[in-house]
């Protein structure tokens, strides 16, 4: 990676922590009064300050509203991966302006969920046309519970629903830049593609990778420890050693947070595993602190160790 862009991201690290854990690090408290932390998040997301740092290629990355958002900015217009939340229309309306001239052509949802998707309607109002896996089109056209989350998502309307898809694999070019759309499979959730900008060499992975946290993984709708370990694998081997990644929650990363991240899963899923198979139930699971190795790096914005031992627990 360039000496360039490893002192703008390290130089911004923090402020990229700061933004995720603002927004996130209210499931914490959430959970705490047993409520459910949706509305919390929308409550953060209507006041949060939208950041953004450039990248390379005329590539930029928006954190401060749900997921991050990745902003391709060319003669053609611009192209997003993920909207964030709708009630950070405004300030990120803004900080779209402020990477270039032009409006959305394209906005590529990299899975289902709210906090990636909220903001599809008004995006397409900009004239986007929006492209997604098949099943994110099933799950936005549906009711979706989220036990976790102790919410049921709405129908979306129609004009916040993907029209075109990714299938397994979809190139194109943009503003002379090309671009894969890769399906992972069940991984974080049942619908999570990776959008790659060839020549800038970037890596957007929606929510398969958070960069320093505990991910959030949905099994109630295709979601998996197992899948996230297949998906991180992908991402690994998708990356070299300049490769830019933009994760789904967390500031700006490379490969070697991939491998990390990683490693952690695996970790973490072995140390359940083996207690599951000696007939421990979750609770007693939970106890055991199969995290405990982990917890003072990971575990303390999104999702705590007991939190995420449930997780897994439940995919197993």
């Amino acid at each position: 990676m360039s000496s360039v862009v490893c002192d703008r991201r390290c130089g911004q690290r923090w402020l990229a922590v700061c933004a995720a854990v603002s927004l996130l690090g209210v499931c914490a408290a959430a959970r705490a009064q047993d409520e459910g932390p949706v509305e919390k998040i929308n409550a953060e997301a209507a006041t949060a300050v939208i950041t953004v740092t450039p990248l390379r290629g005329g590539l930029s990355v928006l954190m401060g509203s749900g997921g991050n958002i990745t902003v391709l900015t060319g003669k053609d217009g611009k192209l997003m991966v993920d909207a964030g939340i709708a009630v950070s229309r405004k300030r990120i309306a803004e900080a779209l302006l402020s990477t270039g001239p032009g409006s959305p052509k394209y906005l590529i949802d990299t899975h289902y969920h709210w906090d990636h998707t909220d903001g599809n309607g008004w995006v397409h109002g900009l004239g986007a046309t929006i492209m997604a896996h098949e099943n994110t089109l099933k799950r936005v056209s549906t009711a979706t519970r989220v036990d976790d989350w102790k919410f049921t998502f709405p129908v979306y309307s129609a004009d916040a629903r993907p029209t075109q898809f990714t299938g397994a694999e979809k190139n194109l070019e943009f503003g002379g830049t090309k671009i894969q759309i890769k399906y992972y499979g069940a991984s974080h959730t049942d619908s999570d593609v990776w959008v790659y900008f060839e020549k800038p060499n970037v890596l957007s992975t929606g929510d398969t990778f958070w960069n320093g946290v505990y991910p959030f993984i949905d099994n109630e709708n295709g979601g998996s420890i197992d899948g996230m370990i297949r998906a991180s694998n992908a991402n690994i081997a998708r990356a070299d050693a300049n490769t830019i990644v933009v994760p789904g929650h967390g500031p700006v990363g490379d490969r070697a947070q991939l491998v990390e991240f990683r490693d952690m899963l695996v970790a973490i899923r072995k140390n359940v595993a083996d207690l599951k198979k000696k007939g421990m139930s979750r609770d007693q699971v939970v106890a055991a602190h199969p995290t405990a190795d982990f917890d003072a790096k990971w575990g303390g914005f999104v999702l705590d160790g007991a939190f995420f031992t449930r997780i897994v627990y439940d995919g197993l």
